[in-house]
Parts: C-alpha cells; structure tokens; sequence
C-alpha cells in the first residue's frame, strides 16, 4: 500500500478510493474544510440560502482531507453542488449562493 505525508496527515490508496466514493454518495450539497470559523461561516450561508430557495436539502460538512483532495480542492473552505467544486477559497455570502445553486440546477 503506497502511503503519502503531506502537512494533512497521512494519505493512503485506499483512503482516496474511500473518499472517491463518498464524492458520488451523500448529501448533495458539501461544505469542504477543517471546521474553522470560514468553514461554518461559508455554511451558515449555505443554510440562508437553502431556506431563501425554499430547499430542504441537507448539507454535509467534510473534514476530512482524503475527500476534500478527491475533489482536487487545496484551499478551502470549499462548495460543492451536485458533485461539482463550485467555489473554493472564499467565504460566500447568501445571495452568491442562491446564483450558484440556481446557475448548476439550470
């Protein structure tokens, strides 16, 4: 088993096959980060937003950095929508959002 070190801790084959496939699985929408205060911020957010749209969706916090480098996302925090990284970096507010969930669902 290849095993690689980064400043995140320790990634193995296997812990990237396991994060592939919770890409494909789980909650729709994905807040990617540790847990720091940009990380709930960003899904704070996210949560205004799903309730200005009248969705009630569930929104799945991913810690872990496995899954978070599945999806190819070095700086986070980071949104997913429907399996696409569509922001990462930033802290969006409510109404960049509502624009990206709509521009995805269209």
């Amino acid at each position: 088993m290849k095993k690689t070190n980064c400043c995140c801790g320790s990634i193995t084959n296997e812990s990237m096959q396991n994060a592939k496939f919770k890409m494909v699985s789980g909650a729709k929408i994905k807040v990617l980060g540790s847990g720091c205060s940009k990380c709930k911020a960003l899904e704070s957010s996210v949560k205004a937003a799903l309730d200005k749209l009248g969705l009630n969706e569930e929104i799945e916090h991913v810690t872990d950095f496995s899954e978070i480098a599945a999806y190819g996302v070095m700086t986070t925090p980071a949104l997913v929508v429907d399996g696409k990284v569509v922001s990462y970096g930033k802290v969006l507010n409510e109404n960049e959002v509502i624009d990206i969930i709509k521009k995805v669902r269209e």
